[in-house]
């Protein structure tokens, strides 16, 4: 495969270098040693297996390997290569850099976002209801560096029909289901790219708002995110997650850093993960990224899913999404995506089993993946489910 930016070699973390080489290589140590991490397996009943439930529950997080093949990985990296030159020209541009009409320009729901290169967007911010709430360090950035850089892009599935087709990967939905039950919902997907030299930092948090004190809490009220992985990941690109803190509700994210003296958590590990991989991450963990100075980019497909009692008669949104009450319409409605993925990938490798989403068994029909539905896509992030 080839990579989408040239290397990076002029940027580190400046003073903070030396601790920082030596906090990587120390988390990369202790993520090997979690014993979460293997191909996707399902035992003779077909329930996913239980030594990877166990694992996922008690650390947080699993490394599925080797679920994307090279077909499927170049098919991607050709839509990606798409989308960014069909982006805005700069943050808040309406044409690309060709001067056509920008990506997402006719969109009335969120879709890219920017930083300053190295830079951290969120951290000690009221964005997302305040949920990132300590700056990370900003290292300098390079001398040719932009003033800012794409470093995510929402509905994504709109612009990307080899994302799509990820979305209906029959193992992964079959994971969903075990995890969330045959009923799940969506969540969101996205796209989160760290460019090699530039890529921003996403400070330290816990995904999820509306559960928090509910009696009914527990260790997956607010869901997942598969995290498909085009180039891979490391411990200089890669999230970072403290294990186990999917268990004990909200956690005082500010107190750890002040404890730990710098953003440097001693207790968190990085997700490590090879190209077409794809991580299951529970989004209630503390979790971030830091800003990458190494010369290996980040690109990473984010599609989560909610448990279908999390969401119902749930009044939410305000990050992805405008406050709603999502009812059975509303799922329904924006379930539609999983019925055109599962018939896309149907079409783009027939030689798999499509994978059956129970609340849409008897009307397979209706979920065919042409060009009517491609422009049903349009947009369909308004509809997030988001808690």
């Amino acid at each position: 495969m080839r990579q989408l930016w040239q290397a990076a070699s002029d940027v580190d973390y400046g003073p903070e270098e030396a601790s920082m080489a030596a906090y990587l290589r120390e988390g990369e140590a202790r993520a090997m040693r979690l014993g979460n991490r293997g191909p996707i397996r399902f035992d003779a009943t077909g329930a996913l297996a239980a030594d990877i439930v166990e694992a996922y529950w008690r650390v947080g997080f699993y490394v599925f390997t080797g679920v994307l093949g090279a077909d499927e990985l170049a098919d991607i990296e050709s839509d990606i290569a798409d989308i960014l030159a069909r982006a805005p020209a700069n943050e808040g541009a309406t044409i690309d850099h060709a001067g056509q009409a920008a990506l997402g320009a006719d969109c009335h729901a969120p879709t890219f976002f920017w930083a300053p290169p190295l830079g951290d967007p969120w951290g000690g911010t009221s964005a997302a209801n305040g949920r990132h709430p300590v700056h990370m360090y900003a290292p300098a950035a390079g001398r040719d560096a932009p003033d800012k850089v794409i470093i995510l892009i929402l509905g994504a599935l709109q612009f990307s029909e080899a994302c799509l087709r990820v979305y209906g990967h029959p193992q992964l939905l079959a994971t969903a289901a075990a995890i969330n039950g045959a009923d799940f919902t969506p969540f969101n997907e996205a796209l989160f790219i760290k460019q090699p030299g530039l890529g921003a930092s996403v400070a330290w948090h816990q995904d999820g708002v509306t559960h928090w004190e509910s009696p009914q809490f527990d260790q997956g009220t607010h869901g997942f995110n598969f995290m498909a992985q085009l180039y891979g990941c490391t411990a200089a690109n890669g999230v970072w997650v403290v294990p186990g803190t999917h268990k004990v509700g909200k956690v005082d994210i500010a107190k750890l850093v002040a404890e730990a003296g710098s953003e440097r958590l001693p207790q968190a590990v990085p997700m490590i993960a090879e190209p077409g991989d794809v991580i299951i991450s529970n989004r209630q963990t503390v979790h971030g990224s830091f800003a990458n100075t190494s010369v290996r980019p980040r690109v990473t497909l984010n599609l989560g899913f909610h448990r279908r009692a999390s969401v119902l008669g749930v009044t939410a949104g305000g990050v992805h999404n405008a406050l709603a009450t999502y009812d059975d319409a509303r799922i329904r409605e924006r379930a539609r995506l999983i019925g055109y993925a599962i018939d896309a990938r149907r079409q783009r490798f027939p030689h798999e089993k499509a994978y059956c989403y129970e609340p849409q068994a008897d009307e397979p029909e209706r979920y065919r993946w042409d060009g009517a539905a491609r422009a049903d896509l349009h947009d369909y992030n308004l509809l997030d489910l988001s808690i």
